[in-house]
């Protein structure tokens, strides 16, 4: 029997391998991995898409903790639908537990004798929105050969409750990450793809995992970096660990207890929409970006637990990762970041804005009256915080949350012997400016996401109305993100497309390209306010939570 099965799956395997060295799938796919025989669905676009194969499962006794590779497939597993994981959408609960999949998008040239540079796409959403297929499909940069895959993670409540126990330590999120990449490793092949070319890219909370993988205790997974708006030292990339909170949850829901094992294992039972609902509600995982919060649940600095396979235990700031060395990155944000949460902030807002923003809290400790009237006046000068300075407000935000954290993350990496960082600014303003579309906001430049409407194709966006100008974005960026995957180097020449050449950072200059109409190679973005933060930073060194040792 055994003998009479092995050919059966060699027969397969080779009826696949013919489809992919002729360059075409059929109408349905089929595909031979370590796990089993995929099934996808095919295109007339010129590749072929597998949605939701899983790549590991979570523990329906504890869903919070560790999630465990999947165990592969008896029988053909039908790839036809992305999955989601529970969240909170517009008011109403979506998705499942089981949710830990990735879509493979594979041009039709990709096969054995041609293997394809991979790039891994990780999503943002603060960690409790969003999902793989939520910012549309990659036709572009498919198109431009390269295999795209978008993995989920888990979310909120599941995916980031850091208790400080063995039970539930904490990042699980970024765990289900480690385990969606081992996967890539291990399969990619099967699809046509080049285990040893797997570049990952993210935006937003997709880019900090990213740059927190970096500096992760897993093994290398990757061998390029592209992390948009996601700097490891941005005050929202990591929080303190709560234990409070499955005894909140646990709390609200009539289970009194102030045992955290008891807490766990109760929630354990209850309905997964029901309990992402709740978190909701109760701003557990809800931001109040207006006031500049964040939510409990982001990754943590984990405790160091014996027997437990922690992800991160010191602070980004305190750490230097050999993961680095001789790696290619790319590292960026957009010109007006915060204007996706200011942007359409009433004129009370502005006129309370007190400078604080609660998140200079998490860079530093009290006793900053003095530095932060020196910051206020910087921003503002003598006026009075008002919707008259909105725009300098928002500068502020941007410049402490997104911009200067980028500058000193792409510093950092520098100094950790990366191979070459190349550093840009998003500034175009179209009609496929992602976040400006969905808020319905007219504001100038580009606002956080944005550039996520130029690399995926959203419905949301009229395909009848693309203008040249957008066209030509598109084009752009695909082909830079989709040349680096290749060759380390975004534009290994120029052309009438690229005219730029774009040169990596240095220790002694600052170069940055500009996407914006018209490409540019410009020197240090945001200077004056950059060299501002850098004195700041310099005179309070000693104040700084981020270099007051690590957690373990």
């Amino acid at each position: 029997m055994s003998l009479v099965l092995d050919m059966m799956w060699s027969s397969i395997l080779l009826i696949s391998v013919c489809g992919l060295v002729q360059g075409q799938f059929r109408d349905n796919p089929l595909v031979y991995t370590k796990r089993g025989l995929i099934r996808g669905l095919g295109s007339d676009q010129g590749y072929s898409k597998f949605l939701g194969v899983p790549y590991a499962v979570v523990d329906e006794n504890n869903p919070f903790g560790a999630a465990v590779r999947h165990p592969g497939f008896d029988k053909i597993f039908e790839a036809y639908k992305s999955t989601t994981c529970p969240q909170v959408e517009n008011g109403t609960v979506i998705g499942t537990v089981d949710c830990l999949t990735l879509d493979v998008y594979v041009p039709s040239i990709a096969n054995s004798h041609n293997r394809l540079p991979v790039m891994v796409w990780i999503h943002g959403g603060g960690y409790s929105l969003y999902s793989s297929s939520a910012y549309g499909i990659p036709n572009s940069l498919v198109r431009n050969d390269v295999i795209v895959v978008a993995i989920n993670y888990r979310l909120g409540i599941y995916g980031f409750m850091c208790l400080d126990i063995p039970e539930v330590p904490g990042n699980q999120g970024l765990k289900d990450q480690v385990l969606a990449l081992r996967w890539i490793n291990e399969n990619i092949e099967a699809f046509g793809g080049n285990a040893k070319q797997i570049t990952v890219f993210g935006q937003s909370a997709g880019g900090m995992s990213i740059n927190l993988h970096l500096l992760s205790s897993y093994e290398s997974l990757f061998q390029k970096a592209i992390i948009q708006s996601g700097p490891a030292l941005s005050p929202w990339a990591l929080v303190e660990s709560n234990i409070t909170v499955p005894l909140v949850l646990a709390a609200a829901l009539d289970f009194d207890t102030d045992d955290i094992h008891e807490a766990i294992d109760y929630l354990a039972s209850i309905d997964p929409h029901t309990l992402t609902k709740l978190a909701y509600d109760l701003q557990i995982t809800s931001v109040d970006g207006i006031r500049g919060t964040t939510p409990l649940l982001y990754p943590c600095i984990e405790k160091d637990i014996e027997g437990v396979e922690h992800f991160i235990t010191e602070d980004p700031a305190n750490l230097v990762s050999n993961k680095i060395r001789n790696m290619p990155i790319i590292i960026g944000d957009v010109d007006n970041e915060m204007t996706f949460l200011y942007g359409d902030a009433d004129a009370n807002f502005f006129s309370n804005y007190n400078f604080n923003l609660v998140t200079l809290a998490f860079d530093f400790g009290d006793n900053l009256e003095d530095a932060l009237s020196n910051v206020r006046h910087f921003y503002i000068g003598d006026e009075k915080a008002s919707e008259n300075v909105k725009y300098e407000i928002t500068d502020f935000a941007s410049d402490f949350i997104f911009n200067h954290p980028t500058q000193r993350m792409a510093e950092s990496i520098l100094d950790t012997d990366a191979k070459t960082v190349y550093r840009y600014v998003f500034s175009y303003s179209g009609n496929r400016n992602y976040r400006k579309l969905v808020l319905n906001l007219n504001s100038t430049g580009a606002i956080h996401e944005d550039e996520l409407g130029y690399l995926f194709d959203s419905d949301i966006f009229s395909r009848d109305t693309v203008t040249p100008e957008d066209q030509l974005m598109v084009d752009r960026i695909t082909t830079l993100w989709t040349n680096f995957a290749k060759y380390g180097d975004p534009t290994p020449g120029t052309s009438e497309l690229l005219p730029v050449k774009w040169e990596p950072i240095t220790k002694t200059s600052q170069p940055y390209l500009s996407l914006d109409s018209d490409l540019t190679l410009e020197a240090r973005p945001f200077q004056e306010r950059m060299t501002f933060w850098d004195d700041f930073y310099r005179s309070h060194r000693d104040q700084q939570k981020r270099f007051q040792g690590s957690n373990k």
